[in-house]
């Protein structure tokens, strides 16, 4: 018991000094340590708001994502509809071709580089016994750069119908410069383009032929072409227009003094009732070029206008159509 109230009175002491101690520190000194505590909440403070500030930028990117996320969501939906609707129309055509060329499973398959000669042999021949058409490429000047685009596709689509045809024309691409536009946007998105197996010149196509044997195809003529002639030179009108400019091809040949013709479209389809209301006859080139191709192998408009006439262009073909029209190219 002794012991312990010895070591308990020490520990008092102990204390008793250390607060002694405490009572002398100078004042200046506890300033000082109040002083740094201070600060460093302050520094602490400072941290804080930093972070809240830089937390909001943050969330502004997150907003920011989700409207790029979004937007690219509508246009991945549209990019899609767009495809579906291409596949749709590729398979028509696919179709088209089949029925035109009566293929069957009976037909005999060739490699592809067997058809690719075969091809090549019928283009050959066709520019030294097919019937003539020209593309007239001297409108070019008044159409915007995206026009050119879409008129450099056409020529593309244009020539791989005649690469298909059982009977392919002879192809002029007619005033053609190399300096234009059009030569260039040609070489960049068609791939082998100089090398096509068509006429490509500067010149035009009064250069090329006698004015008699022409036929401008023009939808504002007032006569409707019949027939395929093999002894005519038949002209397409190598333009996109967005800004529907009427009678631009008909004028085009009124320069030219050469007879026109129009497809029979007045005299082989009606028009379609539709929400929007709308008919054209106003036609792409190569969409052109498909239908004369056509009734050149069957020689019936009523199919031809049938396999390749748009419908979203408020026409189709009459259910009275006449018997067909007799083809008058040149046979082998």
């Amino acid at each position: 018991m002794y012991l312990f109230s010895r070591d308990t009175s020490e520990v008092r002491g102990y204390r008793g000094e250390q607060q002694t101690e405490m009572a002398h520190i100078p004042s200046e000194v506890c300033d000082m340590q109040m002083i740094g505590v201070s600060e460093g909440m302050d520094l602490l403070h400072i941290d804080v708001e930093n972070d809240e500030v830089e937390d909001k930028p943050g969330r502004e990117d997150a907003l920011c994502s989700r409207n790029v996320l979004r937007k690219q969501r509508n246009w991945e939906r549209q990019l899609a509809a767009k495809k579906s609707k291409r596949k749709e129309e590729k398979q028509r055509r696919k179709l088209n071709r089949e029925q035109e060329s009566g293929a069957s499973a009976d037909c005999p398959q060739f490699t592809k580089r067997v058809m690719k000669a075969i091809t090549k042999e019928r283009l050959a021949e066709a520019q030294t016994t097919g019937s003539k058409l020209c593309v007239d490429l001297s409108m070019t000047d008044c159409m915007s750069d995206k026009e050119i685009s879409r008129l450099a596709g056409q020529l593309r689509r244009l020539y791989g119908s005649n690469k298909k045809a059982a009977r392919p024309f002879h192809l002029f691409l007619t005033d053609l410069r190399e300096d234009s536009r059009l030569y260039r946007e040609c070489i960049r998105m068609n791939d082998g383009f100089l090398n096509y197996m068509m006429d490509i010149t500067e010149e035009s196509c009064l250069d090329l032929f006698p004015t008699e044997t022409i036929i401008y195809l023009s939808p504002d003529a007032e006569e409707a072409l019949e027939t395929v002639d093999a002894d005519k030179v038949y002209v397409l009108g190598g333009l996109v227009d967005e800004s529907i400019q009427k009678k631009l091809s008909f004028s085009r040949a009124g320069e030219l003094s050469v007879r026109t013709a129009r497809l029979p479209i007045d005299e082989f389809m009606v028009k379609k009732n539709n929400a929007k209301n709308f008919h054209s006859k106003i036609l792409a080139v190569n969409q052109v070029f498909d239908i004369l191709l056509t009734f050149c192998d069957t020689g019936s408009w009523s199919d031809a206008l049938q396999a390749w006439f748009p419908l979203g262009k408020g026409y189709v073909v009459a259910p009275d159509d006449s018997s067909p029209l007799p083809v008058t190219q040149t046979l082998d």
